[in-house]
């Protein structure tokens, strides 16, 4: 038996040799067949090795979901270099934060979308942060095109690319070892500083093929990316789990509901995962009924609760033939259990499904849920204490979370440790929102908690302890929080209160806030 692809420019080749002419990506009128999408990575791959990017450099992504994204992530693979993809929803000082500490040798950037311009942001920002290559993706009409000399546009790559011969950069692709770092996410710590998650080839490949043997996933498929690149779920579920299977890809900028569902029907789309606020939103849909849903065949959907009926219903009135759940975090490769596709609704609903991709999984006394096995994070960035912390002298990941085992070995998360919550699906950690208000003049002190929330599954809620004399107001708190987050990030309350309670152990009781009736 063939030993798969453990790197993603083997896997690309792979892909090319096998499907060939199968359609591989298909964003608006761009569409390439998998032999198409290698020429244009390799096309991308050469530009990048002209501009002096080696093996081993940082490549990092500020971008929404375009064919763009897809190319420039696996033309930085192919020239050797890990993918660092920032949260297109990051104000310029959290960008900047990353970039500087990766030390970032290209940069592909969103050009103006959705009344912002990330460059102009970013250069205000950090005026000192420099960044040899800097590449400007066309994402809506007008936007698509820089006059900054030392800014390229995506056109320029073809040109550049020419004086690099296309065996030189097989040649470098071919230098790619299983073990060399694929992709850096970062993931906020409860110290309020994000971690870098250290993943290599062969591990992000590995989480990769077992997700998609769960979600029975082939080249047969038509597969909507809604969930954002930059994360693991757009990333590896997504990109990667297309590349591996053949399955096409079909990238979507911004979830709009009657968006994706005309999409659905043009593209005869056949996987759709997303939080579970997406199938709730389209079943929802008062127009429902004038799009044609009926090739939808496979959802996955996880990071917050999700109500059996709503299991029920996406099987029986979306007709998907599979709904899964699953659980994973970025120092697990992105992954960790998943149900299977013959679990019942109330399994998929209420668990996370087992283990997959040679996870080990235990419960530590305090019913903290621990994982290991080989795609287990190789560290976090420059940070070897905390990686030292999070990983065990046994190899075991703590995770922070709390959960419980049934007899069948599922898992079900009950609590976090860190107090992190999911706002539409994305994690959001308090004390990066709490270091944030605390340089906001008035503010004595601060704890924020995840209250519960219809669409966005929770939101922030912030208890203010005000200094003596100060009369701040709430706007005012939420105004500065806007300008020094991100959108996901910001409170949606704000409450006032004389003090905080505490534990005898000086330690805010978050419990107790977030049972409180307010």
């Amino acid at each position: 038996m063939t030993t798969p692809a453990q790197t993603t420019p083997m896997a690309l080749h792979d892909a090319a040799r096998t499907f060939g002419a199968a359609p591989a990506l298909a964003d608006g009128d761009v569409r390439l067949d998998w032999t198409q999408l290698l020429a244009a990575v390799q096309r991308t791959a050469r530009a990048l090795i002209a501009r002096g990017v080696q093996s081993g450099d940082r490549v990092a992504m500020w971008a929404p979901n375009t064919h763009h994204w897809v190319v420039a992530a696996l033309a930085a693979h192919y020239a050797g270099a890990a993918l660092v993809p920032l949260n297109t929803r990051y104000v310029a000082d959290e960008a900047a934060d990353v970039l500087s500490r990766v030390d970032a040798k290209a940069l592909f950037i969103a050009g103006s979308f959705l009344g912002r311009d990330r460059l102009a942001e970013l250069r205000t920002a950090a005026p000192e942060l420099a960044i040899p290559t800097i590449v400007v993706i066309p994402v809506e009409p007008g936007g698509e095109t820089t006059t900054d000399p030392a800014v390229l546009n995506w056109p320029d790559l073809a040109v550049i690319a020419e004086t690099v011969p296309v065996e030189d950069a097989e040649k470098r692709a071919a230098a790619v070892d299983a073990g060399d770092i694929s992709d850096i996410l970062f993931t906020s710590g409860t110290t309020g500083r994000s971690k870098g998650t250290l993943v290599a080839h062969r591990q992000a490949l590995s989480v990769v093929r077992a997700w998609a043997e769960c979600t029975t996933l082939n080249s047969d498929d038509r597969y909507l990316v809604v969930s954002p690149f930059f994360h693991n779920f757009g990333y590896k579920a997504g990109i990667l789990a297309c590349l591996v299977t053949g399955a096409t890809i079909i990238p979507q900028a911004t979830f709009d509901v009657p968006q994706t569902m005309r999409l659905v029907g043009q593209e005869k789309i056949t996987v759709l995962p997303g939080p579970p606020t997406i199938y709730q939103t389209i079943l929802d849909f008062p127009d429902r009924a004038s799009h044609d849903l009926t090739t939808l065949r496979v959802a996955v959907t996880g990071a917050a609760t999700v109500p059996v009926v709503l299991v029920e219903r996406m099987r029986s009135e979306l007709e998907f033939a599979v709904v899964i759940t699953g659980y994973g975090l970025s120092e697990a490769a992105g992954f960790g259990t998943m149900c299977r596709a013959d679990d019942d609704a109330e399994t998929i609903a209420t668990t996370c499904g087992r283990p997959i991709a040679g996870f080990e999984l235990k419960l530590s006394e305090a019913g903290e849920v621990l994982l290991r096995g080989p795609n287990v994070m190789l560290g976090y960035l420059d940070d070897p204490k905390s990686t030292a912390e999070t990983i065990d002298a046994e190899g075991w990941l703590h995770t922070g979370d709390i959960g419980t085992l049934d007899e069948r070995g599922y898992l079900r998360i009950t609590d976090r440790l860190k107090d992190m919550y999911i706002s539409g699906g994305f994690n959001v950690y308090p004390a990066e929102i709490e270091q944030a208000l605390a340089r906001l003049d008035g503010v004595a002190e601060s704890a924020v908690v995840g209250v519960p929330d219809t669409r966005m599954g929770e939101v922030g809620k912030a208890y203010v302890v005000r200094k003596a004399g100060s009369s701040l107001t709430e706007d005012q708190v939420l105004a500065h929080a806007t300008t020094v987050l991100a959108n996901f990030k910001v409170p949606r309350f704000v409450e006032f209160r004389d003090q905080l309670p505490y534990s005898a152990a000086g330690k805010v009781l978050k419990r107790q806030l977030r049972e409180e009736k307010s």
